[in-house]
């Protein structure tokens, strides 16, 4: 006979989701009402606002699609890009390779700018693909690449495609909240993120924003957009402004109530005191894991403060470490990706896992494993290494 789950209390410090905390918890519990009932719609009128403070732009276009992430960057491809029209990819990771497939599958032809995992976007091979192909319609690239930890120059990217009249589309699913994301003032024209990162909210949400000429842009298509359920044409009838909305579809009630929660917990703390507090507990962490002998991937000056991609110390087998941290202390940090499968840990520090105790957590379980696994590291110093950033 089936019984009720009840999951294990487990401490997220993988890739994402992250932590929910409780007030969040809490609001996905709350009554659920019909998705246009006027208190509904008033709520959903707060979210895009909400939104809006987090991207940091007026853009009236910005919502929460109804699925994850994934679905974020899909509708981003299939309403901006039309049969046989080019666009530039910059590929440094996973995230990259998936945006080419939505690319290919819009029926655009994808012309890739490719650097190596852990590094960022090389501006000087972005200008010379703009360079070689003047009839190119956007560029996308992934400004926190979530396989590597990497960070690319979002307003150079920027710069360098409205120069060549492209617009551009940015993958903001890991920064979203955890590092400046300034989507006005460096003219990102369409933008997804995800919920279950910085957000420390639920999965299953996706943040986007679209300026101005990119709602040109798709209102002037040629053909139909290939997605009925992502068309922005009908979701901007159920999203428009005020009481009056078409229905579209049944939107997620409950996690809309708990993306509602944790934006307002944002608003609260203040988005920079946001981005200070994950870059603070990045460098306890960083201190810690460079002190016991773990290094970094990525190079200072790219490198997220909230997704810490570390090699993996030498005759250390990857999954075993990890099911142990899980078995024995119920602390999830994730694997690599890709061309970094077995190389690297991903060990992230978003939303609510950017706290003091969970950096601390961390080091010491992680310490007392890879002691137990006669692991070449040094003992006995990272706690203090991390300790010493929050007392300075």
């Amino acid at each position: 006979m089936p019984v009720s789950f009840n999951p294990p209390v487990r401490t997220l410090m993988g890739p994402g989701p992250s932590d929910v905390h409780p007030r969040i918890l809490e609001a996905l519990s709350r009554p659920t009402i019909g998705h246009l009932d006027p208190a509904f719609v008033g709520m959903m009128d707060e979210v895009k606002k909400l939104l809006q403070y987090a991207f940091q732009t007026d853009n009236e276009l910005t919502i929460p699609v109804s699925a994850p992430g994934s679905a974020g960057m899909e509708t981003c491809f299939v309403n901006l890009v039309e049969p046989g029209e080019k666009v530039i990819v910059c590929q440094n990771g996973v995230f990259g390779g998936r945006m080419k497939e939505n690319v290919e599958r819009a029926g655009g032809i994808p012309v890739m700018v490719m650097d190596d995992w852990g590094k960022a976007v090389d501006l000087a091979k972005l200008e010379q693909a703009l360079d070689t192909n003047p009839d190119a319609k956007l560029v996308a690239f992934v400004h926190a690449e979530t396989s590597t930890g990497a960070q690319s120059d979002a307003k150079g990217i920027w710069q360098l495609a409205h120069k060549h009249n492209c617009l551009v589309i940015a993958d903001c699913v890991t920064s979203l909240a955890g590092t400046p994301i300034k989507v006005d003032e460096w003219g990102l024209d369409a933008v997804y993120s995800g919920t279950q990162k910085c957000l420390s909210c639920v999965p299953g949400l996706s943040p986007v924003t679209f300026s101005e000429r990119a709602i040109e842009k798709i209102k002037g298509r040629k053909t139909k957009v290939q997605s009925w359920f992502l068309d922005l044409n009908l979701v901007m009838g159920y999203w428009g402004q005020g009481a009056k909305r078409a229905y579209h579809h049944t939107a997620p009630v409950n996690a809309l109530y708990a993306l509602h929660e944790s934006l307002v917990m944002l608003r609260e703390e203040g988005l920079e005191n946001s981005w200070q507090r994950h870059a603070l507990h990045h460098n306890a962490l960083k201190a810690g894991l460079e002190a016991m002998g773990i290094n970094f991937i990525v190079d200072e000056a790219d490198r997220l403060p909230q997704l810490n991609a570390v090699t993996i110390p030498a005759g250390v087998d990857d999954a075993v470490l990890r099911t142990r941290l899980l078995n024995e202390y119920n602390l999830e940090i994730g694997s690599g990706l890709g061309d970094l499968a077995g190389k690297v840990w991903r060990i992230g520090l978003m939303g609510n896992a950017a706290r003091a105790e969970n950096v601390i957590f961390c080091l010491s379980t992680l310490e007392a494993v890879l002691s137990d696994m006669n692991a070449p590291i040094n003992k006995g110093v990272a706690l203090s290494a991390a300790q010493s950033v929050y007392s300075a």
